[in-house]
């Protein structure tokens, strides 16, 4: 017989495109995934998995595994909440998922806070620039920064954040009068821009307005360095590699500082604001739920880069 920790298993590799995917989710070996994979199946008599050279398939009893144990831990969890709930305490797994260079830098810190505030609770914090999250929604709350495509999920605004267009001061010294200098958009063509791939946007369109005339005006760069990682990008540009397009929340510090120069003062940028993101079933309005989102509200909100 089947127990809940087999299920939440299976709905870990149900959730990810291969089994060296959901040994890398859980931090542990392959052999360790197909292992247990192969208890569950023996426990069922049944082949839930179909195994290719890089990627897995579920079988016909694997979907309806992965989706009845989706419906069955949700009921296990909500009734763990409503228990824990008439002692007003809360309790139950809170899933988050969130940007990895915000995630890490501001939310952990809450997840462990909020943690040891309620010792019944467990947290499962998810890290990602490319999540996932519009084709399942088996996340209690979601942070997300940037532009926001799926509608069907109930909105918070956290924290304004706009985005700025940066370079280091050693960078406009060395090619300010080689390349020229930035007065409007079109001068970026001639200039190394560093290009942040995430959220699957279009990130060499870069688009601007004039706040004064309502104009507005679009570049497309041809990055000279570019990668997933904004602490990369960030690195790059304070060692004078190029010009950045970032978020206040990231740079703040480096603009108060004069380690990065914000450029185009006139131009005002698409801003980002800040939000947390929530489904629309029954769990979202779960006691943990709700207590993250104060905790969160009072601690974004606050702007803590300033």
């Amino acid at each position: 017989m089947i127990n809940s920790d087999d299920l939440r298993f299976f709905r870990v590799i149900a959730t990810h495109s291969s089994l060296a995917a959901t040994a890398r989710s859980l931090n542990v070996t392959p052999p360790t995934i197909t292992q247990r994979l192969q208890i569950i199946e023996r426990k069922l008599q049944l082949k839930l998995v179909d195994r290719h050279a890089r990627s897995i398939t579920l079988t016909d009893e694997g979907i309806l595994l992965a989706e009845r144990a989706k419906l069955i831990l949700e009921e296990i969890d909500d009734l763990h909440e409503s228990i824990y709930s008439q002692r007003n305490e809360v309790a139950g797994c809170l899933k988050i998922l969130a940007p990895l260079g915000f995630g890490s830098k501001y939310i952990a810190p809450l997840v462990t806070q909020f943690q040891q505030q309620h010792q019944n609770l467990a947290v499962e914090l998810e890290l990602s620039d490319n999540p996932d999250w519009a084709a399942d929604h088996s996340w209690d709350i979601m942070i997300y920064i940037g532009e926001l495509r799926d509608s069907s999920l109930r909105l918070s605004v956290l924290a304004p954040n706009k985005r700025f267009l940066c370079a280091s001061p050693s960078y406009l010294e060395k090619y300010g009068e080689v390349l020229g200098e930035i007065k409007e958009p079109a001068d970026l063509r001639h200039h190394h821009c560093i290009a942040l791939r995430e959220n699957a946007e279009d990130v060499t369109m870069w688009k601007f307005n004039i706040p004064i005339i309502d104009k507005h005006q679009s570049i497309r760069i041809t990055p000279k360095l570019a990668s997933n990682d904004g602490r990369v990008i960030k690195q790059w540009a304070l060692e004078g590699h190029g010009i950045i397009l970032r978020s206040e929340w990231d740079v703040a510090a480096e603009l108060k500082s004069g380690d990065l120069v914000q450029l185009l003062n006139d131009y005002e940028l698409p801003s980002a604001n800040i939000v947390a993101l929530l489904g629309t079933e029954q769990r979202a309005r779960a006691g943990r739920t709700t207590k993250f989102l104060e905790l969160l509200k009072n601690n974004i909100g606050a702007q803590p880069w300033y």
